[in-house]
């Protein structure tokens, strides 16, 4: 399912080196030659591959946890070396120049470039038409998850949906409303589900689904406090009769068990020194720890804050499976320190494991779902209070009864709880902090644990749009406030 399409490659670069910079960064293909490209079913299944393989580049998924974990309470980068730049994050004072700010937005938008050229050129392709809607679909789907994590990274965005031709096109290109960039994303995603399959087998699977349209959906809606809506969207992933929630939170990470029924939509990886492995297992693995921990050493990246390994529940069988606070080194000696274990891979190359990234869950459908119908209305023995136990069953808990959850906002607190274990290094703590409005009170209550160099207000909600872009389109291109 991963293969890279050499002409994509090509394609993608076509004008580099050529032209001044381009506005957004976006590597255009011209008319005449992306026309000459999309002539086979083939063609589209290859350039469709490539849309898939571009959710791999740093700043999509590569880096996601510097958005979703570092800037949150759950963990900390290692403070040496060129990764000094994730304490920005960690720490509140990031800079317009910070490379990760350009990285999410670069590569976001070169992936939207090849989205767009599926959408557009589809049309001229002689192949079977329910396979050519089904391969849309999937554009689709792929466009409005870059464009949900940039909306959530840095507000306001460009809406970019057609082919740039021109370099100088790409100058005319403000940033639209948030609003106009959800209208967009819950448009692409409910005609993506119309013509999803349920399932997949063999090679495909992995590919982007009914049930993922549908979950992604969800997330949107739940994002944006419609909570009828995403209720009623997340019951539809349920009675797909499609995913369950695997009996050991253990093998939901097992590299062998890859695309299982939990998994409604990841990242996927190869090992195989192909250029399709993941890096997480190294690079999260302890600093200077040989091979102790994993073949080829670590990085020491993404470390678990003490607060996050206090979070865990006495008998919480997440715990063991997502973190370890030592390990025991070749000579024998256990050196003390947190790091993430969930990711984990038996590597013949470094950094080239086979893991895949989650991006939804079963279980978070469940969550999301529960949270949902708390927010339409609190009900102390309904729906929200058995899923919310499901998960913590699973996870070896005691069931949460009314007198626990006595109202409301105590379901909230409940619900930020568990979110917070159950997906911990999966990268959702920051974007869970945000949607319930409480990033700012939940940071600046542990400022001094984490050493805040700023006191967080609102404006941190969203990241600083790189300055590179202020630069190349002043009079389009504004700074979001605080930066």
């Amino acid at each position: 399912m991963k293969t890279y399409s050499l002409p994509i490659l090509a394609l993608a670069t076509l004008l580099l080196g050529s032209c001044r910079q381009e506005f957004l960064d976006l590597s255009p293909i011209s008319s005449p030659t992306a026309d000459n490209f999309y002539k086979t079913a083939d063609d589209l299944r290859n350039a469709v591959n490539g849309g898939y393989a571009s959710l791999q580049a740093d700043g999509v998924s590569g880096f996601s946890y510097v958005f979703g974990d570092i800037a949150s309470d759950n963990t900390v980068p290692v403070a040496s070396g060129s990764v000094t730049d994730q304490d920005e994050f960690d720490r509140f004072y990031i800079r317009t120049t910070n490379p990760y700010i350009a990285g999410r937005w670069n590569d976001s938008y070169s992936a939207i470039a090849r989205f767009n050229n599926i959408v557009d050129k589809v049309g001229g392709i002689s192949m079977d038409e329910n396979l050519k809607k089904r391969y849309v679909a999937e554009a689709k789907f792929l466009r409005a998850l870059v464009y949900f994590n940039l909306v959530r990274t840095f507000g306001d965005v460009p809406i970019v949906t057609k082919p740039i031709t021109n370099p100088d096109e790409g100058y005319t290109y403000t940033r639209n409303p948030q609003a106009e960039v959800y209208t967009l994303i819950e448009k692409d995603l409910s005609e993506a589900e119309a013509d999803l399959p349920a399932t997949y087998t063999g090679i495909d699977l992995g590919r982007a689904t009914k049930g993922a349209a549908k979950a992604l959906l969800g997330k949107v809606l739940l994002t944006q406090k419609k909570y009828a809506p995403a209720a009623a969207k997340l019951k539809e992933v349920i009675d797909l009769n499609v995913y369950t929630i695997l009996p050991n939170y253990g093998d939901v990470f097992r590299v062998a068990n890859k695309n299982h029924k939990e998994s409604v939509f990841d990242v996927q990886y190869k090992s195989g020194g192909a250029g399709e492995g993941n890096n997480w297992p190294n690079s999260f693995a302890p600093q200077n720890s040989g091979n102790a921990v994993i073949n080829f050493s670590g990085g020491g990246n993404n470390q678990p804050t003490d607060d996050l390994v206090r979070a865990y529940e006495a008998g919480d069988l997440r715990k063991d499976v997502s973190l370890a606070t030592s390990y025991v080194s070749t000579s024998g000696q256990v050196v003390p320190g947190n790091f993430v274990k969930k990711y984990f891979d038996t590597p013949l190359i470094n950094n080239d494991n086979g893991n895949n990234i989650p991006i939804i869950r079963y279980a978070d459908v469940l969550l999301m779902y529960a949270e949902s119908l708390n927010e339409v209305s609190y009900q102390p023995t309904g729906e929200a209070l058995t899923y919310l136990n499901q998960i913590r069953t699973r996870a070896g808990l005691k069931a949460k009864t009314a007198a626990d959850i006595p109202d409301q906002q105590s379901f909230r607190l409940a619900m930020e709880q568990e979110r917070r274990v159950e997906f911990a290094f999966e990268c959702h703590r920051w974007y869970d902090l945000v949607r319930t409005g409480r990033a700012v009170t939940v940071i600046n209550g542990k400022k001094d644990q984490i050493r805040l160099v700023n006191t967080l207000t609102e404006n941190n909600l969203v990241f600083p749009i790189p300055q590179s872009q202020i630069d190349i389109n002043k009079e389009k291109i504004k700074q979001n406030p605080g930066y």
